[in-house]
């Protein structure tokens, strides 16, 4: 199988080639796979060189002039080091483009702390308008990719991963699915995380949802799982943990409620490791998944999964 980033090679050339809008700026990462594209249209893909804010001005640039910019390195110099540039260049213009990024979270350990963004998601909340995927699969990540090319002038990041559930799921809207159905809590998995949330709740009677798109929140599948089950809801994202617990909380404001965020921690993991590792020391592998999930399901005047 294929990996996000490669897909995005693929899809991301082939539709180079069918619509003249569409535009790519890199900053060298990724760029061997997409020399054949731009040989074939030297004017719609422009390297920049390692200078990732003049890769958010460039692409702010060809959005004014009407083309549809995707922009793509790894998260953590895409969204981070030019937050000044996403905020200026798109959203103060009133621009659109789409941020396509790779290695987030932890998805390069030997990389070390520079090269990870666990908090990329809860940055651009900051910002309005953005819309944000995080497939957890290539498949998903083509799909979702095709619709944030074709999305008009919307602002979109695209969150691509190493980490891959075994299966992908269809990708028809940007709401959540529906995965398992239970009574005593709900669990929202996002993206490349869905494969441990299911091993972690197998035989707990909680409803899974699952998320590849996280902005816009969906307030109406939380209430409607939330109407079924409990009013316990844990969410399980591949970045800082905590990012989406505020959502939660105004997507239930009429409805008592607990919430658990889990995710990536603030520590830095000073070890390179592997990604297992990283996962397993930021409780997110399935036996951890099932211990913080279950202990804050058993806590007094909670239902009992």
């Amino acid at each position: 199988m294929d990996t996000m980033r490669e897909r995005f090679v693929s899809v991301t050339s082939e539709l180079l080639d069918e619509d003249p809008r569409l535009a790519l700026v890199l900053a060298e990462i990724t760029m061997d796979g997409f020399r054949p594209a731009q040989q074939r249209h030297p004017e719609r893909v422009i390297n920049v060189g390692i200078r990732e804010q003049l890769l958010v001005g460039v692409g702010g640039g060809l959005a004014l002039t009407g083309l549809r910019p995707v922009l793509h390195t790894f998260a953590s110099f895409l969204v981070e080091r030019p937050f000044e540039q996403v905020k200026l260049d798109f959203g103060h213009q009133g621009t659109g483009g789409v941020l396509v990024s790779a290695s987030a979270g932890y998805d390069w350990p030997a990389g070390g702390f520079t090269h990870m963004a666990p908090g990329d998601v809860a940055l651009l909340d900051t910002l309005d308008g953005w819309t944000v995927h995080v497939p957890g699969h290539p498949d998903e990540a083509e799909a979702l990719l095709r619709h944030a090319y074709a999305a008009g002038d919307d602002r979109v990041y695209v969150r691509l991963s190493q980490q891959s559930n075994a299966a992908a799921h269809p990708v028809t809207g940007l709401g959540w699915r529906t995965v398992r159905e239970g009574a005593a809590g709900v669990v929202v998995a996002v993206g490349p995380l869905l494969d441990h949330v299911l091993a972690a709740t197998e035989g707990l009677d909680v409803t899974v949802l699952y998320a590849t798109t996280v902005r816009p929140f969906d307030d109406a599948a939380l209430r409607a799982a939330v109407g079924r089950a409990t009013s316990d809801v844990v969410l399980v994202e591949p970045y800082l943990a905590g990012t989406s617990t505020t959502a939660a909380a105004r997507a239930l404001t009429d409805t008592p409620h607990r919430v658990l965020g889990l995710g990536v921690g603030r520590a830095e993991l000073r070890r390179y490791g592997t990604i297992d590792e990283h996962t397993a020391a930021h409780g997110l592998d399935p036996r951890s998944l099932r211990e913080r999930i279950g202990a804050f399901l058993h806590r007094p005047g909670s239902a009992r999964p």
